[in-house]
C-alpha cells in the first residue's frame, strides 16, 4: 500500500487531467497495483472475481486488456513494470498483509453463509491474491498484445520510478506514493480506475480522472528535497517499516525535517525501533536495484495469440475479443504516429 503523502502534497503540485490530455506521454506503471485493482474492482455483486470454466479467475486479465485499449486510444505510451525480488526488511508487511487476508477470507466465508451480500464484496476485496500464474498470464497478454513490460530485479515501483528518471518514461504510474520517493520526477494516479466508480457502500458515483503529481513543484512548494521526503516516510511509515513512528503525522514530520540543514541530520531524529535499519532502508529509497533499459518497443498485436489466450484458454466472449483486437491494432498503430504533447509540462511551470 505504500506510504500516504497525500495530506501532504500542494494543490499546485497536483493536477486532475483528461486521459487525452497525456496523450503522446509514456508511463512506466506499476503492474502489480494496477492488477489488484482490477482484482478489487471487476467482480460479482457478491464479490466473486471472474473465472473461466476451469475455476481460473480471469478479473486481472480482462481488466488488463480493456484498460489497456483504452490507455492506448487515448494517445498514451504504456510500459508495464512486474515486481521482482522485494528486499528483506519488506517481510514484515508482506506477513501482515497475508494475515489481513486469510482474515478476509475466514469473514468471507461468514458472510456468504448470511446472505449478507455488501460485505461479502468488501471482504472479497480484502482478500484478493494475485498469484505467479497470474502474474505469468498477464505478461503473455501483454506480449501478444504488442504492449512492452519490464520484470524488475527487485520492486516494480523502483524500476517504473527509474525509468522515468532517465527519461525512457515521461512518467511513473501507481496509485501509491513510492515512486516519488524513489525518484519519479511526475507520478500519474487513477489509470487504472478511471471513469465512474461507486463509492464504498453509497450508492452514489463519482467521476474519477487521472491526477498528476509534479515532484519538482512538489518539493519548491514544501521546501524540501527527495532526501528529505524520503525522511517523512519514515516518520509516516513505509511498506519497509509499517506504522511508523506514533502520534507523528505528515504536518509534524514535515516540521522536523525542515529544521535539520540535511535529511542525514533529519534521518537520526527517527525515534529507533528495534529491528528496523532506517539507515538501509533510506539507502534503499535512494538506490534500489533497478536494470538499465535504453528503449522500448510497442509493436503489432498477435492476432491468434490473443484470441487463444483469452478465448480458448479463458473462455472470453471471441466476438467481444475480435472487436477489441480491431481498437488495439487501430490505437497502435496511431500511438506510433502521435508526436510528444508539451501543454502538461507548461501548466506546471506557470
Amino acid at each position: 500500500m505504500g506510504v500516504d503523502l497525500d495530506e501532504l502534497i500542494p494543490e499546485k503540485a497536483r493536477r486532475e487531467v483528461e486521459l487525452t490530455e497525456l496523450s503522446g506521454r509514456v508511463i512506466s506503471i506499476d503492474a502489480y497495483n494496477m492488477l489488484y485493482q482490477f482484482l478489487t474492482a471487476i467482480r460479482q455483486p457478491d464479490g466473486t472475481p471472474l473465472m473461466d470454466s476451469r475455476g481460473n479467475i480471469t478479473s486481472h486479465l480482462s481488466g488488463l486488456f480493456y484498460r489497456t485499449i483504452n490507455l492506448l486510444e487515448s494517445g498514451i505510451k504504456p510500459i508495464y513494470v512486474f515486481d521482482g525480488k522485494p528486499p528483506s526488511f519488506k517481510e514484515k508487511e508482506i506477513e501482515r498483509r497475508r494475515k489481513i487476508k486469510e482474515e478476509a477470507e475466514a469473514k468471507l466465508s461468514i458472510a456468504l453463509q448470511r446472505g449478507e451480500v455488501e460485505e461479502a464484496r468488501r471482504y472479497a476485496q480484502m482478500s484478493a491474491r494475485l498469484t505467479d500464474s497470474m502474474v505469468e498470464d498477464a505478461k503473455k497478454l501483454l506480449s501478444v498484445m504488442g504492449v512492452p513490460y519490464i520484470t524488475a530485479p527487485a520492486e516494480g515501483e523502483a524500476q517504473a520510478a527509474y525509468l522515468a528518471r532517465k527519461g525512457v518514461a515521461w512518467a511513473a504510474g501507481s496509485q501509491d506514493y513510492d515512486s516519488l520517493l524513489f525518484g519519479s520526477p511526475r507520478l500519474v494516479r487513477n489509470l487504472g480506475i478511471t471513469g465512474k466508480r461507486k463509492l464504498p457502500k453509497k450508492d452514489v458515483y463519482v467521476e474519477v480522472k487521472p491526477e498528476i503529481i509534479d515532484a519538482e513543484v512538489m518539493y519548491r512548494e514544501l521546501g524540501i528535497d527527495r532526501e528529505k521526503l524520503i525522511v517523512i516516510a519514515l516518520f509516516l511509515g513505509t511498506d519497509y517499516n509499517p506504522g511508523g513512528v506514533k502520534g507523528v503525522g505528515p504536518k509534524t514530520a514535515l516540521k522536523i525535517v525542515k529544521s535539520y540543514p540535511n535529511a542525514r541530520e533529519a534521518l537520526k531524529a527517527v525515534p529507533k525501533i528495534e529491528g528496523i535499519n532506517y539507515e538501509e532502508i533510506f539507502e534503499y529509497f535512494l538506490n534500489p536495484p533497478v536494470i538499465d533499459v535504453a528503449s522500448v518497443e510497442w509493436k503489432d498485436p498477435d492476432v491468434e495469440g490473443i484470441r487463444k489466450l483469452l478465448v480458448e484458454e479463458h473462455d472470453f466472449s471471441e466476438e467481444r475479443v475480435m472487436n477489441a483486437i480491431d481498437r488495439l491494432k487501430k490505437a497502435i498503430h496511431s500511438i506510433k504516429a502521435i508526436k510528444k504533447q508539451t501543454g502538461l509540462d507548461a501548466w506546471f511551470k506557470k
